[in-house]
């Protein structure tokens, strides 16, 4: 599930949303209320359940041959994705849909996202993404499941991959990191 030219995709568990009005999200580091959405290249970041922990890595020009090989794996492409697997039978029972934001109404916001200030209505009816590790399988993204993230994610943050990292305070053993 990939947003068409000239749009974003708000990804939720609830199907029945019809205007996305800005608000400040409970882990936010910043004051100011948005409506959050992501372009094609971070849509595969947002298909696992809501509140699904993961560490993501992903091949960068200054990414090694080394850190390449051992954080992706030599021969397995150019992104990995990890959960744990306490979240394996939500990855395969979770509806997820995508809502078609217009792309002219927001603005990038760090690396990853983009972000509106006034409300949006989607361009129409939300999509269902489907099963959600076929979706990793169909984009050639390998889908690690680990016993826990944290030995994973130092391993991602002391590389040249990139990476970024979601609701991991929902991770095993996320207390006192």
């Amino acid at each position: 599930m990939r947003p068409g030219q000239g749009e974003v995709l708000h990804f939720s568990e609830d199907p029945s949303i019809t205007r996305f009005v800005p608000h400040v999200a409970v882990t936010a580091r910043q004051p100011e209320a948005y409506v959050w959405a992501v372009d094609s290249d971070q849509a595969p970041s947002y298909w696992f359940p809501r509140q699904c922990p993961r560490a993501l890595a992903w091949v960068r020009p200054e990414t090694t041959a080394a850190d390449r090989d051992r954080i992706i794996g030599a021969g397995c492409g150019k992104r990995v994705h990890a959960i744990e697997y306490a979240w394996l039978d939500r990855m395969r029972t979770t509806r997820l849909y995508a809502y078609r934001l217009p792309a002219g109404e927001f603005r990038p916001f760090g690396e990853h996202a983009f972000v509106a200030v006034e409300p949006v209505v989607p361009l129409g009816e939300p999509e269902p993404v489907g099963d959600l590790v076929e979706c990793h399988a169909r984009a050639g993204i390998q889908l690690r499941v680990l016993d826990s993230l944290w030995s994973f994610w130092d391993e991602v943050i002391a590389s040249t991959v990139g990476f970024s990292g979601i609701r991991l305070r929902n991770a095993k053993g996320s207390a006192g990191r």
